[in-house]
């Protein structure tokens, strides 16, 4: 281990330095310190170019070496797509071919202290942004919800793995707050330089897990969720003689000075106070600010009269006058409705007409009392009419509805059922006997 009295003087060995050239390149390029400040205003407008620049090399990387896809399809609420994983090589072969250049060019430098010490430290922030942002929405309980009518409603067996793993999640609120809490508290101690390796030790643990459970559970999250487990071991190995000394052989552990800052003039103090400040603004306050208001909206999500949220069983369902009996092979009849709170709602029915996801459809539905009439459309982003309905109520708990759809006439008549969801009653017992 480097001691204050050799740390300025000892000179690295080889494997160090071409590992650091190699390193230092591909966590710059992935973590992209340069695009934490896009909050600020004025910053994103330079970042855009950055953006453009890296969406060109990774599509020419996957057209001319790496051929993961022919068409790349982007990452969007998922990591691992083939965009995803076409960056991922092509940062990869970036970090190489730069190590290669530099360690050519500057091959009588006996070591890299400075760039070494802000590497750590932007790893460090990033792993703590990461950890407070993951920990803050999952102590809110908003990254898994509890499960929605319309999957109460699903049989388990249609469920994809990922989606499986996100209700039990969702299903326990204490259990999710519990790994929030966890994440959380890893990410304050890495902001403060003498609780950085018990932050790193307890992080290492907690995206441990997620990484088992992304790469047990198919969730797309597998390349990211990796690297920051990746960070932390990155940052741990630094220490690795400490830790074995404390943990393992039962010998004292001298203090670290990694993150010490390397400067001692008055300006760069001031300078890494600002920035510190500019950091615990977006990643802390702005976060916390953001999480509040969903959390609000998302706790105002209520019944849209006259419609009261529920499964609803289809009791009639006629086609240009003929009644479809409820067993029948014909995929665009409808076994049930659900009308979840906040306008959300899905058909038990394959028909491609809606946004179909584990065997129902999916659609948003707005209720209009002033016209009686009851529309659905594609989703709250793709705001498409799937139909546009003339109700009528003959009781609270039953509907019936008139539409032109495909050319054809049809009605509707719904029944609000009385199934019951043992699941939705969020069961716990100390004394378990038959709760199995």
């Amino acid at each position: 281990m480097e001691t204050p009295e050799t740390v300025s003087t000892a000179e690295w060995p080889l494997w160090r330095k071409i590992a650091f050239r190699f390193l230092f390149i591909y966590f710059m390029i992935q973590l992209e310190p340069w695009t934490w400040f896009d909050y600020v205003p004025g910053v994103s407008y330079l970042t855009d170019y950055y953006y453009q620049l890296t969406d060109w090399t990774v599509n020419a990387g996957n057209r001319y070496l790496f051929h993961i896809k022919d068409v790349l399809v982007p990452v969007a609420g998922s990591g691992d797509t083939s965009y995803g994983w076409a960056q991922l090589w092509t940062y990869l072969f970036v970090a190489a071919v730069g190590c290669a250049a530099w360690s050519l060019f500057d091959r009588k430098r006996p070591a890299y202290r400075i760039a070494d010490y802000w590497l750590r430290t932007t790893v460090r922030y990033f792993i703590a942004m990461m950890a407070l942002s993951y920990g803050v929405i999952k102590i809110f309980a908003l990254q898994m919800p509890f499960p929605n009518l319309s999957q109460l409603a699903t049989p388990l067996g249609d469920f994809l793995p990922m989606r499986l793993s996100w209700m039990f999640m969702g299903y326990s609120t204490r259990y999710q707050v519990f790994a929030g809490i966890m994440e959380t508290v890893a990410g304050l101690l890495l902001l403060n330089r003498k609780t950085v390796t018990l932050g790193l030790c307890l992080g290492a643990g907690v995206f441990a897990n997620v990484a088992m459970m992304n790469l047990s559970y198919d969730i797309p999250v597998k390349i990211f969720s990796l690297q920051l487990l990746a960070y932390c071991l990155f940052l741990l190995a630094y220490e690795s003689p400490r830790i074995v000394n404390f943990f393992l052989l039962n010998r004292p552990a001298e203090p670290t000075n990694l993150y010490a800052l390397p400067y001692s003039g008055k300006w760069m103090r001031i300078i890494r106070y600002a920035l510190k400040a500019v950091f615990l603004f977006i990643a802390v306050g702005m976060l916390l600010y953001n999480t509040w208001n969903r959390y609000k909206m998302v706790r105002a999500q209520a019944d849209l009269p006259p419609v009261k949220s529920g499964v609803y069983d289809v009791v009639t369902f006629a086609v240009n006058g003929d009644t479809l009996p409820e067993r029948t092979s014909d995929s665009l009849r409808w076994r049930d409705i659900v009308f979840d709170k906040g306008g959300l709602g899905s058909a038990g029915t394959t028909d491609t007409l809606f946004a179909q996801r584990y065997r129902r459809g999916y659609f948003t539905y707005q209720p209009d009392s002033a016209t009686q009439t009851l529309t659905f459309v594609k989703s709250r982003f793709d705001t498409a009419t799937l139909a546009r309905f003339r109700y009528e109520m003959p009781s609270p708990d039953r509907m019936r509805l008139w539409t032109v759809l495909r050319g054809d006439s049809l009605y509707v008549e719904l029944a609000r059922s009385k199934r019951h969801f043992q699941l939705a009653e969020r069961q716990f017992h100390w004394l378990s006997e038959a709760n199995r």
